[in-house]
């Protein structure tokens, strides 16, 4: 009977010893800060296409861009980058020029590129958007659209040496985003 009771009690210290009490505001300082990356533009034009144009302004594009302004993104970015990336194979000097433009087509912030003819390597350049490291945050949050221009600053007849000249335009964004 003793060790009955002996054992029944040791049991009950044992549970009673090993239990902390819960701390559930563990979660108030809980911090998730996800990087998301995604596709913005893809221009391809070949030369063949820019000597055809009779104007120097030989693409000209509005994109309807809602991605940025959509709560679920813009109510959570913290800060960014968009990274844009040109190839140029043709004979061409080129300008492009995008420009973020709000819901009402307000312009926001433009960046402009000055590309030279072939042989060129592969021009990267990075934007930084928000905290304080860069362009205010507010530009990303406000884009509505996305438009873009390339210009001929060079002639419409002369043609590359190298196989299937053309020019690519490319751009993505990485932003963090806070879910708590």
């Amino acid at each position: 009977m003793f060790n009955k009771i002996l054992l029944v009690s040791l049991l009950l210290l044992g549970f009673v010893s090993c239990v902390e009490k819960q701390n559930f505001d563990q979660l108030d300082d809980l911090n998730i800060t996800p990087t998301i990356e995604g596709s913005i533009l893809y221009i391809e034009a070949p030369e063949v296409l820019i000597n055809q144009s009779t104007d120097t302004i030989f693409y000209s594009q509005d994109f309807n861009f809602d991605g940025f302004s959509e709560d679920v993104f813009s109510e959570r970015v913290v800060d960014g980058f968009v990274y844009y990336e040109i190839e140029n194979t043709t004979s061409k000097e080129l300008e492009v020029t995008v420009e973020f433009l709000d819901d009402e087509g307000g312009l926001l912030d433009i960046q402009s590129f000055h590309i030279v003819p072939a042989p060129m390597g592969l021009d990267q350049r990075e934007v930084a958007y928000g905290s304080g490291s860069g362009k205010s945050i507010e530009i990303i949050k406000n884009t509505s659209s996305i438009k873009v221009f390339i210009r001929n600053l060079g002639d419409n007849s002369s043609l590359s040496k190298l196989p299937d000249p053309k020019i690519i335009f490319r751009s993505r964004g990485e932003f963090k985003i806070e879910l708590r």
